[in-house]
């Protein structure tokens, strides 16, 4: 397995990014009632042998770090891992008291994936994603992973520093 490297997105990788963002429907984030452009985000590159392994889209917000996006080249080889661990280590770098993030009810790989490393459901918005779905983003599927419908947010979360 090759060592993975975890680096700040620089401008000469933003075009990949930002295609490999489109790729994973990551480009535009419907949460919270907002749409986010997860292009124009800080982000952190995973490489392996140098080839993109996977990113992480951050957000900061006073106090606090949001991982807005994360998605690797090839599930359960490190990445994501990875790029969590680093997203971390930048919120505490910074200061923040907590990293959190918002996926969907349907993601439950992602919500195993985040729970086994620390992160705590801290909150359910249902039908959030409907909402969404009517008003900012009409592209949202309407049945996700495993069947699914997608209709809710949940919020993880980790404290990273003093609260």
């Amino acid at each position: 397995m090759s060592e993975l490297v975890v680096r700040p997105v620089t401008r000469a990788d933003r075009d990949a990014v930002d295609r490999f963002l489109a790729s994973n429907w990551a480009d535009f984030v419907a949460r919270r009632g907002e749409l986010v452009d997860a292009r124009r985000a800080e982000a952190l590159l995973a490489e392996a042998d140098g080839k993109l392994a996977g990113v992480a889209t951050l957000v900061q917000h006073g106090n606090e770090l949001e991982v807005l996006t994360l998605h690797a080249v090839e599930p359960w080889h490190g990445a994501g891992t990875a790029l969590l661990d680093e997203s971390i280590a930048v919120a505490r770098s910074r200061g923040c008291r907590r990293l959190w993030l918002i996926t969907t009810n349907d993601n439950l790989d992602a919500l195993r994936f985040y729970q086994r490393r620390g992160l705590r459901l801290v909150k359910v918005d249902a039908a959030a994603v409907d909402r969404s779905r009517a008003s900012l983003k009409p592209g949202i599927a309407e049945v996700g992973l495993y069947g699914i419908p997608i209709r809710d947010e949940l919020e993880l979360e980790v404290e990273v520093g003093p609260t």
